[in-house]
């Protein structure tokens, strides 16, 4: 039997839109620029029944991280300095580095992997990604968990 309560972590191009207009109606509604779901579901395009089947089943990664741990794995080239664009990229989003373990590099590429502690004060968590996923020499960073 399948365990119930069990979470995945997707990129948003995988994520079906309906849920995507989910996140955005619940996005309008917190704001206070919208104060209906009606109104809200209008807007984005979806219909009540289907916000309602999903809004507690969706949310953006970043608002249920603080306080937490993220682990993640990134492959990167073996180039000088290049480790510690991303210890800084993470201290500037005010996150902590709890644990750091570095492969030795075969045929120039070596595996990180980080655990991460998510800080009230952390900026957001996506865009911390985002920013280390785009420096030259990183082939990928994928979040294998958070705790």
């Amino acid at each position: 039997m399948k365990e119930k309560g069990q979470y995945f972590v997707l990129k948003e191009k995988a994520v079906p839109e309906v849920l995507l207009k989910v996140v955005e109606a619940k996005r309008l509604i917190d704001s206070g620029k919208i104060t209906s779901v009606q109104e809200a579901t209008e807007k984005v395009g979806i219909s009540r029944s289907s916000f309602y089947k999903y809004k507690d089943d969706i949310f953006p990664f970043h608002e249920t991280t603080k306080g937490k741990t993220i682990t993640m794995v990134i492959q990167l080239e073996d180039e000088p300095g290049l480790l510690s664009v991303v210890l800084k990229t993470i201290a500037e989003f005010h996150a902590n580095i709890l644990t750091i373990h570095q492969s030795i590099p075969i045929n120039g590429i070596a595996s990180l992997t980080l655990s991460v502690d998510v800080l009230p004060q952390t900026g957001d968590v996506t865009e911390m990604v985002a920013h280390i996923e785009e420096q030259d020499g990183i082939h990928y960073v994928k979040i294998l968990a958070k705790e």
